[in-house]
């Protein structure tokens, strides 16, 4: 049961982090990049998103 908890809230912050990017001005194919990271790396991605997350557009443009 926790782990279903666990698998949820990963997720919902998945999913926010692909409309965030998704949201920033730039080049479409490596903001598609970067969500298909993100969801392939699944925890480590998000984590990873979280920490850069000031840096993503710059890295999109």
């Amino acid at each position: 049961m926790i782990s279903f908890i666990i698998w949820i809230i990963g997720v919902i912050l998945t999913i926010k982090a692909a409309m965030d990017i998704w949201k920033l001005q730039g080049d479409d194919v490596k903001k598609i990049l970067f969500i298909v990271l993100i969801v392939l790396t699944s925890w480590l991605g998000i984590i990873f998103y979280y920490l850069f997350k000031k840096n993503f557009p710059a890295w999109v443009k």
